[in-house]
């Protein structure tokens, strides 16, 4: 399959539903946003907001600016959007920064808390960096968090319960692979690439991260805004078929001047 324009990853981004009209709708967003607002530390994603974040007003004009949502405060239910002009944007940022890790011959650590769709995205991107010479941090094992397993799948760190990969927006899992690391002396990354709370904590604690995330969670996003994290991706992070992720990808890679 040829590597997609711009204009061409644009269509396919609205035509999977990866961008433009997605699947979440309004009112679970502006409910995510005030429960941010509210510090609800299950949305904070592992980052410290402070009192900084305490207007919902505040977190809207901010997923408006970086997501694409609506920016009406009056518009409360039905749908919403995530600019795809926006999303590739924030790809190129992040190709750059891929480009920089594979100059740098970097550490990279991966990790999902999405494994149903984004795994495979995280996967490719990992090759690609070893390929190019790059250190794909391998955790410690026999890591317990949030009563599951912490493992790599195909160098992508997961959570594991019950023989299930696990959906989870904690910040505890990549915890404790940061201090697993910093336990066995091992080194620690240059570069962490993840997503939800997984991102959220690296980049709180001062690790380079970039990161995906949905219009729903708006953490991310304010962590881009405010410099704790390098790059936020917007993107519906579970569509109906995680294959659709692949033009994505390949643009990225591309982009990034890695093998796709």
């Amino acid at each position: 399959m040829p590597i997609p324009s711009r204009a061409a990853l644009v269509e396919h981004l609205v035509r999977t539903r990866i961008a433009g009209d997605v699947a979440t709708p309004r009112d679970n967003n502006l409910s995510h946003y005030r429960k941010l607002a509210n510090g609800d530390r299950h949305y904070w994603l592992g980052l410290e907001l402070g009192d900084r974040w305490t207007d919902e007003q505040d977190v809207l004009a901010v997923m408006a600016e970086r997501c694409g949502v609506s920016d009406d405060p009056e518009h409360r239910a039905g749908q919403d959007t995530i600019d795809p002009e926006l999303t590739v944007a924030a790809l190129d940022r992040l190709a750059a920064r891929l480009r920089k890790a594979a100059a740098g011959k970097e550490r990279v650590l991966f990790a999902t808390g999405h494994p149903g769709g984004l795994l495979d995205a995280h996967r490719r991107t990992a090759d690609a960096l070893r390929a190019a010479g790059c250190e794909i941090v391998a955790i410690p094992g026999g890591l317990i968090a949030d009563e599951g397993m912490v493992f790599q799948v195909g160098g992508v760190a997961v959570l594991e319960r019950g023989a299930t990969l696990w959906h989870t927006h904690s910040p505890v899992p990549m915890a404790a692979i940061l201090d697993g690391l910093a336990r066995d002396g091992s080194p620690l990354p240059d570069l962490v690439v993840a997503d939800h709370g997984w991102a959220g904590c690296a980049a709180q604690r001062g690790f380079d991260t970039v990161g995906y995330a949905d219009s729903n969670d708006p953490a991310l996003f304010i962590g881009e805004a405010e410099g704790t994290l390098q790059v936020t991706v917007p993107l519906d992070d579970h569509v109906f078929d995680p294959r659709f992720y692949e033009p994505m990808t390949d643009y990225l890679l591309d982009a990034a001047g890695l093998p796709v």
